[in-house]
């Protein structure tokens, strides 16, 4: 018996290759459409961003020309807080500490609607402000030491420049921990420098190896640039020789006489503006890993805690007493001793009255008088160093700066600044 096989269908092979070939061309054609049409949006939005950046730069240096001018008719006035909570201890506090200190306070008090500071519609992601969640509504706030929330000596200035929305904030540095003095080398202080370093880490959540490793960074930074607590004016004398020559009939004499001394001295102040640049160079330089510093100890929907917070970027020598937190406060008090007892006497007195001066303080301080005596060169009533903090935005761009000026009386001067 003959076996037939049947005949393959030419026509359905060739219908089944054009099909084939038809999807992997349109496949094709979908993908460079995608890559295309992707591309052009991708340019598009990188354009509006390079517009949206650019209104939002001239919105920050117009705001930076602003607050500098701003900053020669403000005053920063400390205000008396006898009932409030201090603002001292809020950088330890986690969410539920906050929460029971503010119901506890507001339920003690028995201050009019006048004296209630604390309330109010401001919020702000610090640890000064936080929704308790409480019957009587509203965001509550605990007053630094100027009204506003802590390092702040103002309330932040918002305002709109073009289309870019911009905000200044203003804070004290004379407040925060000089970092600069971990990184002073000087046999007589050695040890309160490097005890008030390790007090101020411990006290912001720090664990001992990172303490370490910082330590470790700071004395290689100390290898290059070593920085002063003390200074005193340079004299420095030149004489620069004049020659002069006598002519006569038969030949000329050349005879060398010397000027008056002249003398330049390098003041007090520019020695700590030239270091204050220094410092300011180096913190924002890799030299310094801040990534362990800037990392947040405390943490949650509302604030965020790290020890960067609480250190003065630009190298300050002296800490304000009326403005620093307990934990900057020790470092301070080490060089003198006593520093635990003599922190919780200042939280407590300046509340109900700034202090003046240093003698003030030795004055209402009881039975620390030497110890203040020794420590009073690193100490101050009234704080000189100000960082001014600018953000500017529009759209989905975003400029800032920051910077660092002095100010004393009417007279500002800027010290550095950086933009990014």
């Amino acid at each position: 018996m003959k076996k037939y096989h049947k005949k393959p269908n030419n026509n359905m092979n060739r219908s089944g290759i054009v099909l084939l070939v038809t999807l992997v061309v349109l496949v094709v054609l979908s993908m460079l459409g995608y890559t295309l049409s992707s591309r052009v949006m991708a340019e598009r939005l990188r354009s509006q961003y390079l517009i949206d950046y650019s209104k939002a730069r001239y919105g920050c240096d117009s705001a930076m020309k602003y607050a500098l001018a701003a900053m020669e008719d403000i005053e920063p006035t400390l205000i008396s807080r006898p009932n409030e909570p201090d603002f001292s201890d809020l950088f330890a506090m986690d969410s539920e500490q906050y929460k029971k200190l503010i119901v506890q306070w507001k339920n003690n008090s028995r201050a009019d609607d006048s004296e209630k500071r604390f309330i109010s519609n401001y919020n702000i992601d610090d640890s000064n402000t936080m929704d308790t969640g409480t019957e009587d509504g509203g965001d509550v706030s605990i007053s630094g030491p100027y009204g506003a929330p802590w390092p702040m000596i103002t309330e932040p200035a918002e305002l709109e420049i073009g289309t870019a929305k911009v905000r200044i904030e203003i804070e004290d540095e004379n407040a925060k921990y000089p970092l600069g003095w971990a990184m002073v080398e000087d046999n007589q202080i050695q040890r309160e420098i490097d005890a008030g370093f390790e007090i101020f880490c411990e006290m912001s959540g720090l664990e001992y190896e990172q303490i370490e490793a910082l330590k470790s960074n700071l004395n290689e930074i100390r290898k290059i640039r070593s920085f002063k607590i003390n200074f005193e004016p340079v004299i420095t004398t030149t004489r620069q020789p004049v020659k002069t020559t006598t002519a006569s009939k038969s030949s000329s004499k050349t005879t060398t006489t010397a000027t008056p001394v002249r003398r330049t001295v390098l003041t007090v102040a520019t020695q700590v503006s030239n270091q204050t640049l220094s410092f300011a160079k180096i913190f924002n330089s890799s030299l310094l890993d801040k990534e362990m510093l800037a990392k947040p100890t405390i943490i949650d929907d509302n604030r965020k805690e790290s020890p960067l917070k609480y250190i003065s970027t630009w190298g300050p020598g002296t800490v304000n007493i009326n403005t620093a937190p307990r934990h900057v406060l020790e470092t301070a008090f080490i060089f003198g001793g006593n520093q635990v007892e003599i922190a919780e006497q200042v939280i407590q007195l300046r509340k109900i009255e700034p202090f003046k001066d240093i003698e003030d303080l030795q004055k209402k301080v009881l039975g620390y008088s030497d110890s203040i005596e020794k420590c009073k060169i690193y100490l101050t009533t009234a704080s000189k160093i100000y960082t001014i903090k600018i953000t500017a935005t529009c759209g989905m761009a975003k400029a800032s700066a920051v910077i660092a000026v002095t100010k004393d009386g009417n007279t500002v001067r800027q010290i550095a600044a950086f933009n990014s």
